[in-house]
């Protein structure tokens, strides 16, 4: 995510000797065959204010006869009539743009927008970025609704950025039960995308990322029309044949404290038998690795979750803290992982994951994509702290753990995140039992069940996690420090 640097982002970060630069997010893609129940997963941490809520919507089906119009950059399209049903976690303010982040619409494909990156100064010189041109604030909302596939996704968003032009170098996310797709907005107009192999992963942070691809491997590689043809009229490679995405237009100037690091950690993560050859100082990678046991959500969830856990280089206890930038950091203001499941039937098969606040310190609680409301404590919350919103109950959680990090996570968190965890999954594998009967006898009462059902996935786990809040402010009460002496 790339947006303006609030007084809060920069003391919080400045406090905690992270860099103090908005262009933040990291993103897991776990390809079929890599996860443990042949599921798709894309997921994402999307960071930029420790005081600004996100919410959480299901918008309706309807037919639409209207222009969008972007509040952050004036970005103008005519949208398709026809508008499918969504979810979408927008920021509670849209004064700047909606930037609905992430979600699953009816057909149960799925979008995560965006992973900010940064092109090379010269490259951009030669196709700049549009100003008006489609930005990170507009492009869940004017691309998931209307598409029918992952890969539809990226011929319907490329078909944009031919008409409109990109404000700015992004990475998109698009997957369906079978694909998973990683676009990239290169330029002005020039963009490449590449399908994640179906028994491989991927991590990626914040810089561009697609390296060689087989310009001719039409089911697995995708770009716009004028690629092949500005690469070579500007001389940016000796052969066209051989390029590296990366290499040409990737601005690395952060990648080695900043953006790299996070890869290699997530890699360790899920494919440890290579840790031995682990350097976070490397300044390359593999953009696709093969995981060494397969990936549940729950491994996509302690990857996002990391932060150099048990290192010198940990956020809250190493002793360089400021050597490389972590996944999980304190703007964190929500992280999705969104889950396209090929063992249930296809009304439930879609799960929008969704951890609100910092994921270290926080829950995630699943969404049956079949929902057609959302909790009201999802559709709460401001950059003023409150009692009653998802996102500031969950972000209490961090900023009470925090000050005494190493007692609190073990006792007082990890126990909770534990308890809560097993209790969802119990209830999800009812609540599926439940919905496939629905589906054979009753298909017209399904979403009414599902919406139940979840909220009290949501009610349950908010419940779990005020009650926690409330023992962390009594165990921090019983560390304030007494000077007289203790029998007066």
């Amino acid at each position: 995510m790339m947006k303006k640097a609030t007084g809060v982002i920069g003391f919080v970060a400045l406090a905690l000797s992270i860099p103090t630069s908005v262009q933040a997010c990291t993103t897991v893609l776990v390809g079929k065959d890599a996860s443990v129940d042949g599921s798709t997963l894309i997921a994402r941490n999307e960071d930029m204010g420790t005081a600004w809520a996100k919410h959480f919507y299901v918008r309706p089906e309807n037919s639409n006869e209207r222009e969008y119009v972007s509040k952050g950059n004036g970005f103008k399209m005519t949208l398709p009539k026809e508008q499918m049903k969504y979810t979408a976690t927008p920021e509670w303010d849209d004064s700047e743009g909606l930037y609905e982040s992430a979600g699953i619409n009816s057909k149960n494909i799925t979008m995560s927008a965006t992973e900010s990156a940064t092109t090379k100064e010269k490259v951009l010189k030669m196709d700049p970025h549009v100003k008006d041109g489609i930005a990170e604030d507009s492009l869940v909302t004017v691309v998931l609704p209307y598409i029918t596939s992952a890969k539809h996704g990226v011929e319907y968003l490329g078909n944009i950025v031919k008409e409109k032009g990109s404000a700015e170098t992004n990475g998109i996310i698009l997957s369906d039960k079978n694909d998973i797709w990683y676009m990239e907005l290169l330029t002005g107009h020039e963009w490449v995308a590449v399908r994640v192999p179906d028994d491989q992963y991927a991590v990626i942070a914040n810089t561009l990322s697609i390296q060689k691809i087989d310009w001719d491997d039409k089911d697995n590689v995708m770009y716009s029309e004028g690629l092949k043809n500005f690469i070579k009229k500007n001389k940016l490679v000796d052969k066209v044949e051989d390029v590296s995405i990366r290499d040409v237009f990737a601005d690395k100037e952060s990648d080695a404290q900043y953006n790299i690091p996070r890869t290699l950690i997530g890699q360790q993560i899920l494919t440890p038998s290579e840790a031995k050859k682990l350097d976070l100082k490397n300044d390359s990678f593999d953009l696709f690795k093969k995981p060494d046991d397969k990936v549940s959500v729950a491994k996509v969830g302690f990857v996002l979750r990391n932060h150099f856990n048990n290192t010198k280089n940990d956020t809250y206890t190493g002793s360089k803290p400021e050597e490389f930038r972590p996944i999980n950091v304190p703007r964190t203001m929500e992280s999705h992982i969104l889950q396209v499941r090929n063992d249930v039937p296809e009304e439930i098969s879609g799960i929008h994951w969704l951890a609100m606040g910092v994921p270290d310190t926080s829950s995630y609680v699943p969404f049956y994509s079949g929902i057609t409301q959302t909790p009201k404590e999802y559709q709460m919350g401001t950059d003023k702290p409150d009692a009653e919103s998802a996102y500031w109950n969950y972000r209490m959680t961090n900023v009470l753990t925090v000050p005494y990090y190493a007692e609190f996570k073990n006792d007082q968190v990890l126990p909770v995140r534990k308890e809560v965890r097993n209790h969802l999954t119990q209830e999800m594998k009812k609540t599926d039992k439940e919905a496939e009967k629905i589906i054979k006898e009753n298909p017209e009462k399904l979403p009414d069940y599902l919406n139940e059902q979840t909220k009290g996935f949501s009610d349950y786990t908010l419940n779990r996690y005020k009650q926690l809040n409330k023992d962390l402010i009594i165990k921090s009460t019983e560390k304030t420090k007494v000077e007289h002496k203790k029998d007066l």
